[in-house]
């Protein structure tokens, strides 16, 4: 297999708001980033990406660009950017940009030209169209509840497009100006000497009809715009036109509606070179009837999909949590017989599977999610969207529709303040209000107390990372799954010179498993001891295979 940087160091991603905020006006920065970068290289992580760094009016935490070439001012300036640069290749660590072009903000310059003049040539940058009588120009829903079509101020009948919310515009790769306008800003960030990019809904930039959709509830349309022949051929553009131009640079795709041969096409045509897959992320099982029942999450809803994805695709990007999904603790483990025993069984189990490996600030500490999250605490735009949505479609109050988004897609449980010690704030800043509230665990969990101790989740992601950063079978082996029971995930990696087996009780029942013997060399755990042919609650193992 060929050696690739993407492939051979973790990347961690950063939330540049809420990782650390170095003039205490109550946002992280480019300067925090900067002042945690030694923090990052102890932890062993290669990469770092950053979530939108962009000028955004920040309606959805900067995934609403209104200038690519500008740093918002919140994070710093671009002479802040172009130091951690700096800083990150003194310490040999690779920065991944964020890439949001599937939509802008309405407030780029772009947009508002092509509001201001109907002639004006960025008018067909965007997709403007007459409705259909009184109503939209079609049914598509937007991925932010109701319609995705927003009448233009002061033209009769006139809609523009946003899969997202109504700051969000989608741009029209039917356009040869705007591919070209993205290349530029490939270059521009690639110029600089940044590893690649992150591509933010990028298995939907390109829609090949405005048809009216299949009848779905909470997607209309998507069979008009996921994963489309026409995003596959401009992805190729890219690389053709712009990536191959440069050293060792990689795309990974946040893509959606996928399936596994759709997933391995994106590599084969190397419009991308890995992706996310989302079957895992929406594992916990609960009913609709009656509505609002808290999820149910079994181990085997975890293991299953990642397992399907690890035998099906050549390579991916491999994730428990990321800025738009609840803690993975909190999801798959347990906050309070087995927390750092879930925390650790959790690290050893993503760490050991095959594509590249992401890790989200704070899983490294086992941040976990908000506990009494209200409503008007809420910054998610998704999160507020989707209440009012089903108070109005199921005539339930806004406790109760809150009470279900908050358990199952509220975004803000991984944005809160990352925790670093036990002071003020939990040392994010010096005392500022935080733009979202800090957790309320902070003086229990936060990087200062599992430092020094030997036996903490920190210390144990350190243990885990080295040991994958030192491992071709890891990084480079085959995946094979062996069949178990729904509570233990049983696996192998295997390289001609070495076989690894990984043994993971994702749950917190006491598993008898005949097949464990002392025989095999243990090379990683999370426990201390282990009993012959017991697995305990949460007890995960790496085995050499002789």
């Amino acid at each position: 297999m060929e050696k690739r940087a993407y492939k051979e160091r973790i990347i961690y991603q950063i939330y540049p708001l809420s990782f650390k905020d170095s003039n205490n006006d109550g946002y992280g920065d480019l300067k925090g980033i900067i002042q945690k970068l030694d923090y990052l290289k102890e932890l062993g992580v290669g990469m770092i990406w950053l979530s939108p760094i962009y000028n955004s009016p920040m309606k959805d935490n900067g995934y609403d660009i209104s200038d690519y070439y500008k740093i918002n001012p919140l994070f710093g300036t671009m002479e802040d950017f172009d130091t951690l640069l700096e800083e990150t290749k003194k310490r040999d660590i690779k920065i991944v940009m964020d890439l949001v072009v599937n939509h802008t903000s309405d407030q780029h310059p772009w947009f508002q030209e092509a509001l201001k003049n109907k002639d004006s040539k960025y008018r067909d940058y965007y997709y403007f169209r007459k409705g259909n009588g009184k109503k939209p120009p079609n049914n598509w829903n937007s991925a932010f509840s109701g319609y995705c079509w927003e009448k233009v101020p002061n033209e009769d009948n006139m809609y523009y497009l946003h899969l997202f919310t109504k700051e969000q515009p989608d741009l029209n790769y039917h356009n040869e100006e705007v591919i070209k306008e993205v290349e530029n800003i490939l270059k521009f960030y690639l110029d600089k000497g940044v590893a690649g990019f992150r591509c933010d809904v990028i298995s939907q930039i390109y829609k090949t009809s405005l048809e009216n959709g299949k009848f779905s509830l909470f997607s209309r349309g998507r069979e008009h715009y996921e994963n489309q022949e026409g995003a596959f051929k401009i992805l190729e553009r890219f690389r053709r036109e712009v990536l191959d131009k440069y050293d060792d640079v990689f795309l990974v795709g946040e893509t959606s509606s996928l399936t596994p041969k759709i997933g391995q096409e994106f590599i084969d045509r190397r419009a991308l070179d890995m992706f996310f897959e989302f079957d895992h992320a929406f594992c916990k099982s609960f009913k609709l009837v009656p509505i609002f029942k808290k999820p149910v999450y079994k181990a085997k809803l975890l293991f299953k999909p990642i397992f399907k994805w690890q035998k099906e695709v050549s390579w991916i990007g491999a994730y428990l949590e990321n800025h738009d999904q609840l803690r993975s603790v909190s999801r798959f483990g347990d906050e309070k017989k087995f927390f750092k025993e879930s925390a650790k069984a959790l690290s050893l189990f993503l760490l050991s599977l095959k594509g590249t490996i992401f890790i989200y600030q704070g899983q490294e500490i086992g941040t976990l999610n908000y506990k009494n999250l209200t409503y008007e605490e809420t910054d998610d735009c998704m999160a507020k969207n989707a209440t009012e949505t089903a108070m109005k479609m199921l005539h339930v109050s806004k406790r109760r529709a809150f009470k279900w988004v908050n358990d199952t897609v509220n975004r803000d449980h991984a944005r809160a303040p990352f925790q670093w010690d036990d002071s003020i704030n939990g040392g994010f800043n010096e005392g500022h209000q935080t733009w979202i509230k800090i957790n309320d665990n902070y003086k229990n969990i936060n990087v200062k107390n599992e430092v020094n101790d030997k036996n903490s989740i920190l210390n144990f992601y350190k243990k885990m990372i080295h040991f994958r950063n030192h491992s071709d079978t890891l990084k480079y082996g085959s995946f094979e799954e062996i069949k178990s029971n729904s509570y233990v995930a049983k696996f192998l990696r295997r390289t001609n010179d070495e076989t690894l087996l990984i043994v993971a009780n994702l749950s917190n029942k006491q598993i008898k498993d005949k097949k464990l013997d002392e025989t095999k060399e243990i090379l990683v755990s999370n426990y201390d001891k282990h009993e012959n042919k017991v697995l305990k609650p949460f007890e995960a193992i790496i085995y050499k295979i002789k």
